[in-house]
């Protein structure tokens, strides 16, 4: 910015600035590249040197459009539309569960709730193996010990132990497993952040 207005005032002051290109002598000879630079290799791209390209990269097979087995990706809303489709029942069941009198505070779920819970929820939890301990009694609906207002479920353990889950936490976990490809976006887009 200074330069341009040093640029303007000088052409102001003394009349139109001209420059004239000078010719460039032709390079005889080519610089000799440097040794070290020459023989450098990269770190994070393979057994290549710094004078030559990097080779491509190939995804797995596995991704290859005409491997065996392999199943094209669904375009963002076809893939977004089949996720709900798959657990909206759950979060259905969910709502009903924790929002209704349905149940009552410290009320167990029915056997038929109780088994949609644990195979469709608490199985994917990221720590279902703590959260079920000696053994799985029960799930049940309370309060949230810190959270009074809030209402959540919890696993009823065969010694008597009872401890929350969250079923946000199960629901991200099922869909990082059965869709990678569109796990994180529809969890960025259709959940809260905690």
């Amino acid at each position: 910015m200074a330069l341009a207005a040093a640029l303007a005032r000088a052409a102001t002051a003394a009349g139109p600035l001209f420059l004239r290109a000078l010719p460039l002598a032709p390079c005889t000879t080519a610089p000799a590249p440097a040794p070290a630079l020459s023989r450098r290799r990269s770190l994070l791209s393979g057994d290549h040197t710094a004078d030559e390209p990097p080779p491509p990269t190939q995804p797995p097979p596995s991704k290859l459009p005409n491997a065996p087995g392999a199943v094209p990706p669904l375009p963002w809303r076809a893939a977004e539309a089949e996720i709900v489709r798959d657990i909206d029942p759950v979060v259905q069941l969910i709502k009903d569960i924790l929002h209704s009198d349905r149940y009552g505070d410290g009320e167990c779920l029915s056997p038929k709730d109780e088994n949609i819970i644990v195979e469709k929820l608490l199985a994917y939890h990221p720590r279902v193996d703590d959260k079920i301990g000696c053994g799985l009694d029960a799930i049940m609906v309370d309060k949230h010990p810190q959270f009074r207002k809030s209402r959540c479920l919890f696993v009823v353990r065969t010694d008597g132990v009872w401890i929350d889950f969250s079923y946000q936490k199960c629901l991200r976990a099922y869909i990082r497993e059965k869709y990678p490809s569109h796990a994180e976006r529809f969890i960025r887009e259709h959940f809260k952040r905690t």
